[in-house]
């Protein structure tokens, strides 16, 4: 299970209502679909790159009882976080999320998929989650190597990620493998207007402090984990080009949904 440890911001907005108009726009913007786990987890930096566009963000949690829309004509697009849970539980609300992907697949809306929501997207998609065999996780940044289809979708990949989970997923059929690692070898996919990446670049600053300190017996004591000090100090290193790809995959994520059929026959 991804295990991620609890966070905490009381800026975060949950069922907002209208969104600003931009004055280009007739219309407004629609929300941005957000689903966590805890009570005290947040968008992290996914939700502030999602405001500085203009978003509101329509925050539920499945797991304490808030509903999840049938359809998603009203939202621009829906985000699944991590949480310490597994896809593999047998909690319904798990079970309903994985469900619930469908919907955004069906409807061929945007859909990111954020560690545990990248390994809810897969076993939708039917392929299977499962820990790594010798036992390893990756707590702490581990290089990637995005393959040529994911410099296509998105340019300017980070060489190392940051990472807070001990299981993966296997690649679904149909999918585009987007970029691989080491011990977990799938790091990112892509189904049509759906992503999924085993990785956290949602984690702040302020998020990493607070998952190091409540995680630290975990970097101790688990194969493949990094020492906290380390987090810090590659976050120094890397954290700059992870943060301008995140930017720039935001700004094109949300375009990415399907024109009206009218407007496509034209």
């Amino acid at each position: 299970m991804p295990f991620e440890p609890a966070e905490t911001d009381a800026s975060v907005l949950r069922f907002p209502c209208k969104a600003p108009i931009a004055p280009e726009q007739a219309e407004p913007l629609r929300p941005v679909l957000i689903i966590l786990h805890q009570e005290t987890s947040t968008p992290g930096r996914v939700g502030n790159a999602l405001r500085a566009l203009g978003y509101h963000l329509d925050i539920r949690r499945p797991r304490f009882g808030d509903p999840l829309p049938e359809t998603l004509d009203g939202h621009a697009g829906a985000v699944i976080f991590g949480g310490p849970m597994s896809a593999n539980d047998p909690d319904d609300y798990v079970r309903r999320e994985i469900d619930w992907i469908e919907v955004a697949l069906r409807e061929q809306r945007p859909f990111m998929g954020i560690c545990l929501g990248a390994q809810m997207l897969a076993k939708q998609l039917g392929a299977k989650v499962a820990p790594h065999p010798q036992g390893r996780a990756q707590i702490g940044y581990y290089p990637i190597r995005p393959t040529a289809a994911g410099h296509a979708a998105c340019p300017g990949w980070p060489d190392h990620v940051y990472h807070w989970h001990r299981e993966g997923f296997e690649l679904p059929d149909s999918t585009e493998l987007l970029a691989e690692g080491t011990d977990f070898p799938n790091e990112a996919f892509q189904y049509g207007t759906a992503f999924g990446f085993q990785f956290h670049p949602d984690v702040t600053t302020a998020m990493m402090h607070r998952w190091t300190t409540r995680g630290c017996e975990r970097m101790l004591t688990t194969p493949g984990a990094r020492e906290r000090h380390h987090h810090f100090a590659d976050r120094a290193c890397y954290d700059v080009i992870e943060r301008a790809w995140l930017a720039n995959f935001i700004g094109t994520w949300l375009k990415r949904a399907p024109l009206p059929m009218l407007q496509a026959a034209e």
